[in-house]
């Protein structure tokens, strides 16, 4: 009767218990609300969909870009690394969240007790007395009394329950800051997605780049071979010096001496294009097509987004992260302001204790120990106190962090922007050098050839020619990349659906 009634009285408080629960100590998360400019200096461009932005790459109109990137999202090692994080913060979730749960734990023992022959007055193990005790069953103690040098067997069978109370929302705090970290875990993915997104197409561009400069210094060797066979033949005819023959010679030396470290360059860009990919870096050549892409030309840049500034807030992972890092840190001020309020543990050990099996199971064999117990720190030096204080300063600086990173994002688009727009006008310029040069480079050599200009000219101008058209072919994949770099500054090449990241980010 004692036992129901302490049940009926813990059923009788439950009310008060979840009146009390509702409390929760710690300051409420509240969003930063970050100033952005009302639009960014260099935007001349109207702004693109959500859409376009997951997957702008595909505005380069380049189906081995495609097919790079789509491989890149199902295979790369790091993208698959920031899903195994997120699948981590997802059981660290659990973890926190099992405070929350009462506690249960079976047991069972047998002892086997020996009383002392030479126990005080002729009776052995008097409550608790040396050899006495017959072991203890789910937190109750058993004591032994009988005759000295008397031997018997107990056997215990059963369960320890506790369940500490969340009177002052400790575990709850526990809980968001833990949520908070796994959807920062599922940004930070993102963030990983748009960075590999950006390295895949910026390597491609650069193996792009490799590949026809190369062409182009392979196209120019022909041409100075070509040339010097034709001078070696009016030397012959004595319609040139041994010195053209001589600087020619040298100008073919030359251009093949940049061969190499092209050729040296583009292997490179190959193999970091096959890591990106999972892949040995020997792996990805001839298999994917690439070896032979510096024939044709690079592929055109999409036209430039830009948006507004207040965008970003929402586009960018790594803001997004740097927010729900602010808000876990918040919650965990919470968790160190628990400590300041007592610890309320309400414990249950229901058994069975026997000194013979047979009858272990029965009604008469129970043994059960209940009530509430509390604990409260009185004294501790400051140790609670220095830890509210911690976990406040790890909030300002996660809040400062936030602030820098929406700082950084913007100045990304300014400078991209702004590189972007050089880029476009410095094109423009190149192309129309190259067509100069390209022009000059054939009437020196009519005019060499007409014996009116030395072959210094012809020297010259085929070097001017060569030069323009290097820098030309460096200024498209510059102009490319910096594109990259804006869709990147953008927060774009991340995509919900993507299905590495959405499996592990599922709930």
């Amino acid at each position: 009767m004692r036992n129901a009634r302490s049940v009926y009285s813990a059923m009788a408080a439950a009310p008060l218990v979840g009146l009390l629960a509702a409390c929760t100590v710690g300051p409420d998360y509240k969003v930063p609300n970050e100033v952005v400019p009302a639009h960014f200096a260099g935007a001349t461009a109207p702004a693109q969909t959500d859409a376009t932005l997951a997957r702008w790459w595909t505005g380069f109109g380049d189906p081995t870009l495609d097919d790079l990137v789509a491989r890149a999202l199902r295979d790369n090692l790091d993208l698959q690394t920031a899903a195994s994080r997120i699948r981590e913060a997802r059981q660290q979730e659990i973890v926190a969240g099992a405070a929350a749960w009462p506690s249960l734990s079976a047991n069972a023992q047998f002892t086997h007790t020996h009383l002392s022959q030479n126990s005080i007055g002729g009776l052995g193990g008097l409550l608790g007395g040396a050899g006495g005790s017959a072991g203890t069953a789910g937190g109750a103690s058993t004591s032994a009394i009988g005759i000295p040098g008397f031997d018997f067997n107990t056997y215990q069978l059963g369960f320890d329950a506790s369940w500490e109370l969340d009177l002052f929302g400790r575990t709850r705090r526990a809980v968001e800051a833990a949520r908070d970290t796994t959807t920062a875990s599922v940004w930070n993915g993102r963030d990983t997605q748009v960075s590999l997104v950006a390295e895949v197409a910026d390597t491609y561009l650069a193996l792009r780049a490799a590949q026809r400069r190369l062409a182009i210094n392979q196209q120019d060797l022909a041409r100075q071979q070509d040339l010097l066979a034709q001078i070696r033949t009016r030397a012959a005819a004595g319609l040139a010096t041994g010195l053209d023959v001589r600087q020619q010679e040298t100008a073919v030396a030359a251009t093949a001496s940049a061969l190499p470290p092209l050729s040296a360059d583009a292997a490179v860009r190959l193999h970091a294009l096959g890591v990106l990919l999972g892949e040995p870096p020997e792996m990805l050549g001839d298999s994917a097509g690439l070896d032979m892409l510096g024939t044709a030309a690079p592929p055109t840049p999409p036209v430039i987004p830009a948006g507004l500034p207040a965008d970003l807030l929402r586009r960018r992972p790594d803001i997004r992260a740097a927010e729900r890092q602010l808000a876990a840190a918040t919650a965990n001020i919470g968790v160190a302001v628990a400590d300041y309020y007592p610890d309320i543990t309400l414990t249950a050990s229901p058994a069975l204790v026997s000194t013979a099996l047979s009858n272990l199971l029965t009604w008469g064999s129970r043994n059960l120990t209940v009530g509430p117990g509390l604990s409260w720190n009185l004294f501790d030096g400051g140790k609670v106190k220095a830890n509210v204080a911690i976990a406040t300063e790890h909030q300002r600086q996660a809040l400062l962090a936030y602030r820098k990173t929406v700082l950084t994002a913007l100045q990304d688009v300014e400078d991209a922007l702004t590189r972007c727009d050089s880029d476009r006008t410095r094109q423009q310029d190149l192309a129309r050098q190259t067509d100069s040069a390209r022009t000059a480079a054939e009437l020196s050599r009519a005019q060499y050839r007409a014996g009116l200009v030395p072959f210094s000219t012809v020297l010259t101008t085929e070097a001017a020619l060569l030069s323009a058209e290097d820098t030309a072919a460096q200024n498209a994949a510059t102009t490319a990349q910096d594109v990259v770099a804006l869709y990147k500054a953008l927060g774009g090449g991340w995509d919900a659906t993507d299905p590495v990241l959405a499996q592990a980010a599922a709930r």
